[in-house]
């Protein structure tokens, strides 16, 4: 993490608790090995040596679960970023789709499932976006579950969180989940259909932002699948990966560059 992206998320953080025993390991160091487990998909006990011990990392990585203090990151660097953007603060229409990983053997059989149509034993991830792709919500489920029906966790919370009233979807979600949405939620679910005549691939409107953020995500080796034992534990891994996303836009300094290709004669 660079400093200028450290000034953004530092402020974020809770503050020490007083009277104790001053903490021995720098804040950033802690954040720095949390988002290296995000990135390169190591186990905790695999940390290298040069960062903080993986107990005290983990400890941490939970407090601040349980503080809600990825929420609140995710929701400033949001609102920075749309400023950003040129945007208002709160969006007021959100995307949403859903992605089914495998799950290592770690998953229990209590919180996995099979996606029939997706051929995947594992765990499913419906994910709320803004119209720029910024992440609002997540809620990870068995792969077993619809669409539909599992969708309603998280358009609970980008309801009860966010401003957002309309919401875009794929075919997945039509049926009766767009009249619970606008009977319960008093929010509008516009399914976004591929034209009749489409045939093979085409980006659809609305649809691909999500999906883009989708490949971000997955971008970091700890979301290839579902490693986590509880769901809420991979909800937070999303979280980060998305907060470690955004805090990377803000300080970018000019347009992403893809990296050059190194031959080697």
């Amino acid at each position: 993490m660079t400093d200028t992206q450290w000034d953004l998320i530092t402020p974020l953080l809770p503050e020490p608790n007083t009277g104790g025993r001053p903490e021995k390991h720098p804040r950033r160091e802690i954040v720095n090995a949390i988002l290296y487990v995000v990135r390169s998909g190591c186990p905790w006990r695999y940390l290298p040596t040069d960062l903080p011990p993986w107990q005290t990392v983990y400890w941490y990585f939970q407090q601040w679960e349980q503080a809600g203090v990825t929420e609140a990151l995710l929701r400033e660097l949001r609102i920075k970023a749309r400023r950003q953007g040129g945007r208002d603060d709160e969006p007021s229409a959100g995307i949403i789709d859903s992605q089914s990983v495998k799950g290592a053997d770690t998953v229990g059989r209590d919180s996995r499932g099979f996606d029939a149509g997706k051929k995947v034993n594992g765990r499913k991830r419906f994910i709320i976006t803004d119209t720029t792709g910024l992440l609002v919500t997540v809620a990870v489920m068995a792969a077993s579950w619809q669409d539909r029906d599992g969708a309603k966790t998280a358009l609970l919370s980008a309801y009860l969180t966010t401003p957002i009233r309309h919401v875009f979807a794929d075919q997945g979600f039509a049926g009766r989940l767009v009249d619970w949405v606008r009977d319960t939620l008093r929010t509008t679910l516009e399914i976004v259909r591929k034209p009749a005549d489409q045939r093979g691939f085409n980006v659809i409107a609305r649809r691909w932002v999500v999906e883009r953020t989708l490949a971000w995500l997955t971008a970091c080796r700890r979301l290839a699948r579902d490693y986590e034992r509880d769901p809420k534990v991979s909800e937070a891994i999303i979280r980060w990966a998305a907060i470690a996303g955004m805090a990377r836009r803000l300080t970018r300094t000019g347009p992403a560059r893809r990296q050059a290709r190194i031959v080697c004669d």
